[in-house]
């Protein structure tokens, strides 16, 4: 039984023995002066009878007519004359039963009290006694309404004494709640601090947890500064901090494959020429710092283009990849002139030489390599600052007609020419955690149902993304009520900006109470990043309904994340350039280990986008991943 139960029971009792104990005194306090009362009346009219009597000198007519007149005249249920030799001479009675007082309450609290005797005589003759009893009716009615008034007012003073005693309660119950609520919250992995309440005990109970949960934050914030650390270490180059070379490779690839990743876009290639004789010729500290112009220059296309991403693939080669078409060559060229600016004001010998082509889905990435590596290889051979463009290029999808696209995505979605294609996430016993569930639409009639790749910057583009995000959990409640599996949606970080999505998630989700719970929903690390607040309102909308929410393409910012702990989630999928070569490079797997370490300490589940190798699957499960996804796991599940 709870504290605050047995608390509420101990004011109950008290209170009601308090009643009863005091309408117990009450009545008997009122009951013994009724008999006092009664006792005193019945001496009084008793003597004041006997001297009437005694008037009448012995006339037995006259005795009992005035007998039988004060009989009929007074409230008595008895009269009775004893003679002088002991006989009854006269005798009347009554039972007198009361009008008002029921007969438990007579039988309960019964009204005796002594008879009034009086001796009657004529002169110096005794003629007898006369005994009488007054009626105890009328007292038992007296009794009744002033045990009723009483038992009322007590009531009221026990209904005021219980609402104090409730104000009470609830002074000590809210800052016991916050305090369950804050345990509670560190099971969840969220560090939350309570006020302190007034109550001294109390206080320095909250005083307490607060001081604990502070010490936990710093302990993660800390944790997730060495994780950054350990980050650094395994996917960046230590002299300019862009990506390696095998997590810039293992971003591309993530990228070309992945369902919602780029249809086309553009790679470029730079490569800075003679760096071995500026080395000897200079010194490495001179080098360095034009490697690092270099670096500085490709940096802010990272930094302000969504989904631009850069890395050092050796000594002097760099790469960036650009998420959209028809940008490579121009891109390359305005690179190529920046530093033709720079580099001759720190040797007149640097130089570099630019390579570019345009990237498409069916592309591989040797194919991709293949041509940049030959458009780098022709602008090497024309000199300094020279630049070439590989390949074909990309016939991009605005150019069909952006507004043609749009109408072909509102189409795919009103007409239901929709679904949702499979990929298990399994644990190390090659469980079923849920399947994942990319969406796929039919964009023409009868065509092929094309990946999320395909459509999605321009639905993102004409804010679509709502109805495709609703869509999309439609069709995984159908068929989970189907089957019976569970199924986890991606919705669009796009998608929370709308102030009226988490309510039409929320009513599809209440509309299928039973099957809500076989639904994981997922969004973006960089929604995480970008728009925390509305992150947790939609965790605060739908987490009622038995959802569960995490973060998908999960790893290379989850250091940025304000207040990961108060995210409200219950998953992490780390991203598949993160985990790609993990079973080979100890560095990757540190880094994993420690990324995994740090989210269990907040409660979350970790999971693995991307496996596509035995040795990558084993060394994932080494670092006590709880699950993972991706060519590898689906071929052998």
């Amino acid at each position: 039984m709870s504290l605050i139960r047995q608390i509420w029971l101990l004011l109950l009792g008290t209170v009601l023995l308090a009643f009863a104990g005091s309408v117990t005194v009450a009545v008997e306090s009122a009951r013994g002066y009724l008999q006092t009362q009664l006792g005193v009346k019945n001496t009084d009219n008793a003597t004041a009878l006997a001297l009437a009597l005694s008037q009448q000198h012995g006339d037995k007519e006259l005795m009992n007519l005035l007998l039988s007149a004060q009989f009929d005249s007074g409230y008595y249920s008895r009269i009775r004359f004893v003679a002088s030799d002991g006989s009854v001479a006269f005798q009347r009675e009554t039972s007198g039963a009361p009008r008002e007082a029921p007969g438990w309450f007579v039988r309960l609290v019964p009204i005796g009290a002594e008879p009034g005797v009086a001796q009657v005589s004529d002169g110096w003759r005794a003629l007898g006694r006369v005994e009488l009893i007054s009626q105890s009716g009328y007292a038992h009615d007296e009794l009744w309404r002033s045990s009723l008034w009483s038992a009322l007012a007590l009531g009221l003073v026990g209904l005021l004494a219980g609402g104090v005693g409730t104000l009470m309660i609830q002074r000590i119950r809210r800052p016991l709640d916050s305090v369950v609520d804050q345990a509670q919250a560190l099971v969840r992995g969220e560090f939350v601090t309570v006020p302190e309440p007034g109550v001294p005990e109390l206080r320095r109970m909250t005083q307490a947890m607060n001081t604990m949960v502070g010490r936990l934050r710093i302990t993660f914030q800390a944790q997730a500064e060495q994780l950054e650390g350990l980050r650094q270490q395994a996917n960046c180059d230590r002299l300019t901090g862009l990506s390696n070379r095998a997590h810039f490779l293992g971003q591309l690839a993530v990228a070309l494959q992945r369902e919602d990743g780029t249809a086309e876009g553009g790679l470029v290639l730079l490569r800075m020429l003679d760096l071995a004789d500026l080395n000897r010729a200079l010194g490495h500290a001179e080098t360095d710092r034009m490697i690092t112009t270099v670096a500085q220059a490709l940096r802010p296309y990272g930094d302000r283009v969504k989904g631009c991403f850069i890395g050092r693939l050796n000594g002097s080669d760099f790469a960036l990849c650009l998420p959209v078409a028809g940008m490579a060559r121009e891109t390359a060229q305005a690179l190529a002139d920046a530093l033709s600016l720079v580099l001759p004001n720190l040797s007149a010998e640097a130089g570099v030489s630019v390579g570019a082509v345009e990237l498409r889905r069916e592309m591989t990435m040797g194919q991709v390599m293949s041509e940049a590596d030959a458009a780098l290889a022709r602008a090497e051979s024309r000199g300094p600052f020279a630049v070439e463009l590989g390949g074909e290029g990309a016939v991009s999808v605005a150019m069909l007609g952006e507004g043609a696209w749009r109408q072909r995505i509102r189409d795919a979605i009103g007409q239901q020419r929709a679904h949702l294609v499979n990929f298990p996430l399994v644990n190390v016993r090659k469980d079923l955690i849920h399947l994942e569930c990319p969406l796929r639409l039919q964009l023409e009639p009868n065509g092929a149902y094309e990946p999320a790749a395909r459509w999605l910057p321009l639905a993102i583009r004409s804010r679509l993304t709502v109805d495709i995000d609703e869509c999309a959990l439609a069709l995984a409640l159908r068929d989970a009520a189907r089957d019976g599996k569970a199924r986890c949606v991606n919705l669009s970080p796009s998608s929370l900006a709308d102030s009226g999505f988490s309510a039409r998630l929320r009513a599809l989700l209440w509309n299928a109470p039973q099957v809500a719970r076989l639904i994981w929903l997922e969004v973006a690390e960089s929604a995480a990043v970008e728009h925390f607040g509305l992150l947790q309102e939609l965790g605060r909308q739908l987490r009622p309904t038995g959802i569960r929410l995490g973060l998908e393409h999960a790893g290379e910012r989850l250091g940025k994340i304000p207040r990961l702990f108060e995210a409200g989630l219950d998953y992490v999928k780390l991203d598949a350039a993160i985990v790609q070569g993990v079973g080979s490079d100890e560095n990757r797997a540190a880094f994993v280990r420690g990324t995994v370490t740090l989210l269990h300490g907040l409660s979350l589940q970790v999971y693995a986008e991307g496996v596509s190798s035995a040795a990558d699957a084993q060394r994932l499960w080494d670092c006590g991943i709880d699950g993972a996804t991706g060519p590898w796991i689906s071929e052998n599940t």
